[in-house]
């Protein structure tokens, strides 16, 4: 499975982005659960937004929550983040997850930068 994220850019604090993960492959179809991690500078890659496969339950880390939104449509294969109200300390490296239904393999994409300035 691959996975391809678009949508970074550079935005003043309050303005907002749309990220999307679009995945493929001959497994595309067994993609389940997807997420969206961050990654400052000097720091760890930290989950901010997930949602299952089946249920379609999604959480969201808490300095994200009520400014994000994470939707999936997977008759195009396509996760997206809706970021709102961006601030400063959302800068980071944006990356796509998956885990497929066996639970046994786990897919990365390459990143999406957002760099937010106040």
């Amino acid at each position: 499975v691959q996975l391809a994220e678009s949508g970074g850019g550079s935005v003043e604090a309050g303005g907002s982005l749309r990220l999307s993960c679009t995945w493929s492959g001959s497994a595309a179809d067994s993609v389940d659960a997807m997420g969206w991690y961050r990654q400052a500078p000097d720091l760890q890659r930290d989950l901010i937004a997930a949602i299952s496969g089946r249920s379609g339950w999604i959480n969201y880390e808490d300095s994200v929550r009520g400014r994000f939104i994470l939707s999936r449509d997977n008759s195009k294969n396509t996760l997206y983040l809706q970021m709102n109200n961006l601030r400063p300390q959302d800068t980071g490296r944006y990356y796509c997850n998956a885990i497929d239904s066996t639970a046994q393999n786990e897919y990365w994409g390459q990143g999406t930068q957002v760099t937010v300035s106040s």
